[in-house]
C-alpha cells in the first residue's frame, strides 16, 4: 500500500503563492488518479482538483480554475499542487487523495479515492 505525505503548506499575504507537495511512499504509486480537498473548520470538504496519473489529465474546482495547476512526477511518485493568486478564502486544511484500487465515486467526491494524506494547513492572510 501507498502512504502519502504531504508537504509544502504555511501562510502567505493574498496574491502570492505556494506549492503543495504529496509523496507516496512504501511502494510505487500505479493507481489511476491523484486529488487535492480542501477542509474549513466544521464543513465538508471540498474539491480542488484532480490529475489522471497516466495522461497527466486535469480538472479543477470551479473556484480555484485559473489560479491552481495540478502536476505529477511520475518517476518521483509525487503529485504537485501550485497554487497562485491566493485568495483569504483559500485558507483550510489541504489534503491529497489517491485512487489506488476500485472506487465508486466520482473524481470531485472523496468517496472516488482509497488513499488519504495526512492534511496541511495554508492559511491566507489579507
Amino acid at each position: 500500500q501507498v502512504r502519502l505525505v504531504e508537504s509544502g503548506g504555511g501562510s502567505v499575504q493574498a496574491g502570492g503563492s505556494l506549492r503543495l507537495s504529496c509523496a507516496g511512499s512504501g511502494h510505487p504509486f500505479t493507481g489511476q488518479k491523484m486529488g487535492w480537498f480542501r477542509q474549513y473548520p466544521g464543513k465538508e470538504r471540498e474539491f480542488v482538483a484532480v490529475i489522471y496519473w497516466g495522461d497527466g489529465s486535469t480538472n479543477y474546482g470551479e473556484s480555484v480554475k485559473g489560479r491552481f495547476t495540478s502536476s505529477r512526477d511520475t518517476e518521483q511518485n509525487t503529485g504537485y499542487l501550485q497554487m497562485n493568486n491566493l485568495r483569504p478564502e483559500d485558507t483550510a486544511v489541504y489534503y491529497c487523495l489517491a485512487q489506488k484500487h476500485y472506487s465508486r465515486g466520482y473524481y470531485y467526491e472523496t468517496t472516488g479515492y482509497d488513499l488519504w494524506g495526512q492534511g496541511i494547513q495554508v492559511t491566507v492572510s489579507s
